[in-house]
Formats: structure tokens, sequence, C-alpha cells
């Protein structure tokens, strides 16, 4: 496990701790993390901070450079909303903890010239699978059902 998906789940598992679903990401330029995030929908009342824009908002506004310079890490596949504010700053790299719990967008991602590398790491589909078990009310909501 390399320190930025790492980072990505403590992230995670931060949400999870605060009542919220359990999705994690992180920024990071150069080697360097420079936004973290965790999903919060459910600690917010927000309808659009999923993990990825909770990241993005955190790193602050940043030159386009920077962007088309940086690697998102993400816990879970992003779904359409977070898939497009990836492409409209021009990420290049999406690392992806797992997409077995939730397929997002990656097509449409791979489709616009996105690198993606999945992980299918165990750590975060039991962080989802256990909250997807215990509140799946919730789940649904945050996926739009």
């Amino acid at each position: 496990m390399d320190e930025f998906m790492q980072a990505a789940i403590d992230e995670a598992r931060l949400g999870l701790e605060e009542g919220g679903v359990p999705i994690g990401s992180v920024l990071v330029h150069r080697g360097r993390i420079i936004g973290r995030g965790h999903n919060q929908r459910q600690q917010r009342g927000s309808v659009v901070l999923h993990g990825e824009m909770d990241a993005l908002e955190n790193a602050g506004r940043q030159p386009a450079s920077v962007y088309r310079d940086s690697v998102l890490y993400t816990t879970l596949s992003p779904c359409p909303m977070c898939s497009g504010a990836i492409l409209l700053y021009g990420i290049p790299k999406v690392v992806i903890g797992e997409n077995r719990t939730f397929l997002g967008a990656e097509d449409t991602l791979r489709q616009a010239g996105v690198e993606l590398e999945l992980r299918d790491d165990v750590q975060c589909r039991e962080l989802m699978n256990t909250f997807i078990d215990r509140h799946p009310e919730v789940w649904a909501e945050d996926i739009g059902e």
C-alpha cells in the first residue's frame, strides 16, 4: 500500500467515524498531497461533497497547470459528478481503491484519455460493504437512487 492510497483510506475512516459514507480521496501534485477529503453529505448536509469533491475543495483554487500535473487517489470509483470535475480540471490520472461496490463513470474517464489505475483494495471494499450492509438507505441516497 502506498502512502497516498493509505491517506485516502484514512480519510474514508474519518468520514465513517463522523457518521458519513466511508469514501476518501487525496489530490497529489508532484509527490505531495495538496488536498484531502472525505464524503460529507451526511455530516454537512451537502449535496456535492463526495470524497473527491471535498479533496478538490480542500486543495483550494489552483492554477490549471497544477491540476494537469496531479493524480487523484480515491477509495471508490468516481461517480459522474466527480468524474466531471476530474475532466473539467484536466486531472490526467486517477488511482481507484475499488470498483466492485460501485462502478462509477470509468468509461467516460477512459474515453477522455484519463489514465485509471484500479487497486481492488480489500480495505476499501470492506469499508464500503460494511457501510452498505448497515446503512443501505444512506448509500442509496448518496448515489442518487
